[in-house]
């Protein structure tokens, strides 16, 4: 009985750091994706009034597809990366590494 409560009691704490990991991860896609989406508008929206080609060929679908691809492109990479970079540097101080972690 008292290995069940330990290993309920360990799932437990991965849970919570699982989703302590996944939180950061959101929060710094987020950010990433904030200043995606600053620093794409800006260009697209000077281009659409400055290049005649931009003008012609760019409706207004388009440079929201432009913006929104960079903004989710950003959130997702950043996420992903943040949640990795945590989940490795807490699984080398806890010492629960295994031998074969690829960089």
């Amino acid at each position: 009985m008292a290995a069940k409560n330990v290993s309920l009691a360990s799932l437990d704490q991965k849970l919570a750091m699982a989703k302590r990991y996944s939180h950061e991860g959101v929060v710094a896609g987020a950010k990433a994706a904030v200043a995606a989406t600053i620093a794409t508008a800006i260009p697209t929206l000077a281009s659409v009034r400055m290049v005649p080609w931009a003008r012609a060929n760019l409706n207004p679908t388009a440079q929201a597809l432009i913006v929104s691809t960079a903004a989710g492109m950003a959130y997702f990479i950043v996420a992903d990366k943040t949640i990795l970079a945590t989940a490795r540097r807490n699984s080398f101080k806890n010492g629960s590494v295994s031998g074969n972690i690829q960089a």
